[in-house]
């Protein structure tokens, strides 16, 4: 996506390919302000675990969207945000907007980071994406017919992807959620067994919840060639953060924009409407 000069005021958007990262990055373009995407193939190219790549990505910046991959609780990752915001600071760099997470120790520990840093700051904290179903590793059980997954009966109030990306952007652009944090989720939990009824619903055939234990759910994703990564992350986040924790709906969409979050049925209508849970064969 090109630098749109119609604001001069750069936002670097760390995660700029992503699922909340590509949205914040639309947003932004759309309303004629200055982005410059993070990520490895980008012109000015960006690369978490290519520290030469920041400097080149952070000069000019006013401002970043901080989606930090894979996640804020990988082993490591507060050591790489504390350098990084460090260097952003050293840049110019004027603020940060933080994706973070509910429930995750390790994402309280990079959001203290993130507030010590001397920048201006907002912490958008999510709950699970609904579109992990259709973005992400669940989408080819969806396609199969058969969700297999840990903890089906735990209540998650999944967020809407786009919901996160409105606040991320006006977090970007206007001051005045400076020192905000805003947690997201949808207006209602809903287990992931719920989840997958209602995009059976929306689709109009048949998907079924199979509730299975976690190593069998990491066999499954290996199977199914997910990224190491994506499996270590995915595993931690059933064996630990998806335990009822998070359960409690928040609102932070209602804070940060006025009105209320997206919910999870309007996400599997729009979503079914795309056919990207159409089987092609």
């Amino acid at each position: 996506m090109p630098e749109n000069i119609t604001d001069q005021r750069i936002s670097l958007i760390t995660g700029g390919t992503g699922k909340t990262g590509s949205r914040v990055a639309a947003l932004l373009a759309a309303t004629g302000h200055r982005v410059r995407i993070g990520s490895r193939t980008a012109p000015i190219p960006f690369d978490w675990t290519d520290r030469t790549t920041w400097a080149p990505a952070l000069a000019g910046v006013d401002a970043v969207y901080l989606a930090f991959q894979p996640d804020l609780a990988v082993p490591g990752a507060p050591d790489v945000v504390r350098a990084f915001t460090t260097e952003a600071v050293a840049a110019g760099v004027r603020s940060v907007v933080l994706l973070s997470g509910r429930g995750e120790p390790e994402a309280l520990e990079c959001e203290q980071i993130v507030r010590d840093s001397g920048l201006a700051w907002t912490i958008v904290r999510c709950s699970f994406f609904a579109q992990n179903f259709s973005e992400g590793a669940f989408l080819p059980d969806v396609l199969a017919g058969a969700v297999a997954l840990p903890n089906g009966d735990v209540p998650e109030p999944f967020v809407h992807a786009d919901d996160i990306a409105e606040v991320a952007a006006a977090a970007l652009t206007d001051p005045r959620h400076a020192g905000e944090l805003y947690e997201l989720t949808g207006p209602r939990a809903l287990t992931f067994a719920d989840a997958v009824a209602e995009i059976a619903e929306a689709v109009g055939r048949e998907i079924v919840f199979v509730p299975v234990q976690r190593a069998e759910f990491v066999a499954a994703l290996s199977e199914y060639q997910v990224p190491d990564d994506v499996i270590s992350l995915l595993d931690y986040l059933f064996g630990t953060i998806l335990d009822g924790r998070n359960s409690a709906t928040a609102d932070g969409v209602r804070r940060a924009l006025g009105r209320e979050p997206r919910d999870f049925r309007d996400y599997a209508k729009e979503t079914a409407a795309t056919g990207v849970w159409t089987p092609t064969a």
